[in-house]
This record gives structure tokens, C-alpha cells and sequence, in this order.
């Protein structure tokens, strides 16, 4: 499965889920996650998107060490398998 389909489940996942799922563009800022997860009850994370069995770059290694250093969580997602996982340690109680 490629990355774009995963992606595109999720978004569709979060929507079920009573959320959005918008793409997220830094421009001038390289290396932030592809997509916000906002979920109700002010439930957020930060998501990025690969296809199966591939990493993160250095560069965004260090962009997600520098969002949870201040206290926002960061999910790697190259699995369709994780989609409801994510969902649920995101929301919480909340869902």
C-alpha cells in the first residue's frame, strides 16, 4: 500500500471518529508532520504518514523531538493496521 492510501484512510478514520484530518504545510519550516489530527473534546496530534517499513528523515526526526519537547505528541504511521490505535491513544476517554 502506498503512502497516499494510508493517508487517505486515516483522514477518512478520524472523520468517522467525529474529527478532521487536514494536511499540514510549514512552509520555511521543513520536516514537520504531514497531517493534524483534531479529534473533539480538544484531542491533538501530529501524524506523519509513510508507506510500510519506511522511516522518518533525519531532518524529521528531529522536527517530531522538537514538538514533543514542548509537549505535543507525535504518531509515525506507515501501517493502515495502526490507524485505530492512533485514533484511540489520541482521543482517549473522549471517543
Amino acid at each position: 500500500m502506498k503512502e497516499k492510501a494510508i493517508e487517505q484512510k486515516l483522514v477518512m478514520a478520524v472523520k468517522k471518529h467525529g474529527g478532521i484530518c487536514p494536511k499540514f504545510t510549514s512552509p520555511g519550516f521543513d520536516g514537520m508532520p504531514d497531517r493534524l489530527v483534531l479529534l473533539p473534546f480538544g484531542k491533538f496530534a501530529f501524524v506523519e504518514v509513510k508507506a510500510p517499513g519506511e522511516k522518518p528523515r533525519p531532518l524529521q526526526l528531529a522536527r517530531h523531538g522538537m514538538l514533543q519537547r514542548i509537549g505535543f505528541r507525535v504518531f509515525v504511521l506507515d501501517d493502515e493496521e495502526q490507524i485505530e490505535g492512533i485514533i484511540r491513544e489520541i482521543g482517549g476517554d473522549a471517543l
